[in-house]
């Protein structure tokens, strides 16, 4: 009896082990810039980068200063998304910063640093989150890398509320770039000559994902030598690293 008694409880474990095994959130490969308990800047390995394909490669290092990373995160605004009847009765929402003080201080030198080291086949990406309980978090979280003279930069969540679920898989710190809920928000850069357009898909338009990633030209911002980034351009005056 005994002995069943083990046997039976060694199956249960084993069938435990098998299932947390299938359940396991895959592992995204990554070099961490900073971390603290709450936040980080990383460095993760871009699937979109494909090594058969030398053009999908990201224009990496880049160099910009934490004054000019400065500069773009000030420059960064979200604005409530609102379909047309909402817009017909409630106008236009507020633009409101997308980052606060404190936040910029923190990401800025972390995110020059960050680009300074990324790789061709690599991305930056950034966690902030505010504990509000035991399970509850505020978390603003995205990425950014480098193509050319154009910095893309997306917010995947901006001030979202997270609950850690009770089986415990916390994807919010693990899928920086990837929003956890809904986002229904917009993002603007205040120079709007220099952001790059790009067409958006009808899913996109529907989910209020559209106007999540901005591109943005570095040569419009700094249009002096200052930022040196590398680039396929040899007429850009800059050289590929």
């Amino acid at each position: 009896m005994v002995c069943t008694t083990k046997f039976a409880f060694f199956i249960f474990n084993l069938s435990l082990a098998a299932i947390a095994a299938g359940c396991a959130i895959p592992q995204i490969p990554s070099r961490t810039v900073y971390e603290d308990p709450v936040n980080y800047v990383r460095l993760e390995i871009d699937a979109a980068v494909l090594p058969e394909w030398p053009p999908s490669a990201h224009d990496h290092p880049a160099f910009i200063s934490v004054e000019e990373m400065t500069r773009i995160l000030k420059g960064l605004a979200v604005q409530e998304h609102r379909i047309s009847i909402q817009r017909w009765f409630q106008g236009e929402a507020p633009k409101v910063p997308a980052f606060g003080e404190e936040e910029i201080a923190l990401l800025a030198p972390r995110l020059s640093e960050a680009l300074a080291q990324v790789r061709q086949n690599e991305r930056v990406t950034y966690y902030l989150s505010k504990p509000q309980t035991s399970v509850k978090r505020i978390v603003t979280s995205g990425g950014l890398y480098v193509q050319g003279t154009e910095l893309h930069f997306l917010l995947g969540n901006w001030q979202i509320v997270y609950g850690i679920p009770a089986y415990g898989m916390i994807y919010d710190r693990r899928y920086p770039m990837s929003p956890t809920g809904p986002k229904g928000f917009d993002l603007f850069f205040d120079l709007g000559h220099a952001v790059v357009k790009h067409e958006a898909s009808i899913w996109d338009v529907v989910l209020a994902n559209e106007k999540d990633e901005l591109v943005i030209d570095l040569k419009k911002v700094f249009p002096g030598p200052s930022v040196s980034l590398p680039s396929w351009s040899a007429d850009s005056g800059l050289h590929r690293q």
